[in-house]
């Protein structure tokens, strides 16, 4: 009977360690993971084949939508360079996408690249043709190249990796 007991004692033990990992994990994603918006970035995209072959001569950041001149909120198309205003304004890039098939964009106010296709972001500064973009536009809206991203490597645990 003590036998039984004590299982019975560690299998509730061992739920509640359970418990606390999940909740641990719970916390830090609402840090660090969707519940505060952080959106990881993507580093490869099967749609970079239609960018424009000149992307470092762009129009300003200040630049309106060519269609509705809003002043805000735009979007450089990475295909044709057409200024379009964003999602939240008149969703003119949006409607440029689903016409014309041009998926990669640069917003104008955060300088994050969008991939329509890919419904996701990518990551300007790692994929091979987004730096001169990226760059360019960091340029002409801070009037200073932008700052030098770091590499932090991540130490894998010896036993996690086998070795």
């Amino acid at each position: 009977m003590a036998d039984k007991e004590k299982t019975v004692c560690d299998s509730s033990s061992s739920s509640r360690d359970q418990s606390k990992v999940e909740e641990e994990e719970e916390a830090l994603m609402a840090l660090y993971g969707s519940e505060s918006g952080w959106v990881e970035a993507r580093t490869h995209c099967d749609h970079l084949d239609t960018l424009s072959s000149d992307l470092v001569h762009i129009p300003t950041p200040d630049t309106p939508c060519n269609i509705c001149h809003h002043p805000a909120e735009n979007w450089l198309c990475l295909s044709c360079k057409d200024v379009l205003c964003s999602r939240f304004i008149n969703k003119h890039m949006l409607d440029h996408y689903q016409q014309q098939n041009h998926s990669v964009a640069l917003s104008y106010s955060d300088l994050s690249v969008w991939c329509f296709s890919c419904n996701s972001y990518l990551d300007a500064q790692v994929m091979l043709s987004l730096p001169p973009v990226y760059e360019t536009a960091y340029i002409l809206k801070f009037g200073e190249a932008p700052p030098v991203r770091t590499v932090e490597f991540l130490q894998v645990d010896d036993s996690i990796s086998g070795n």
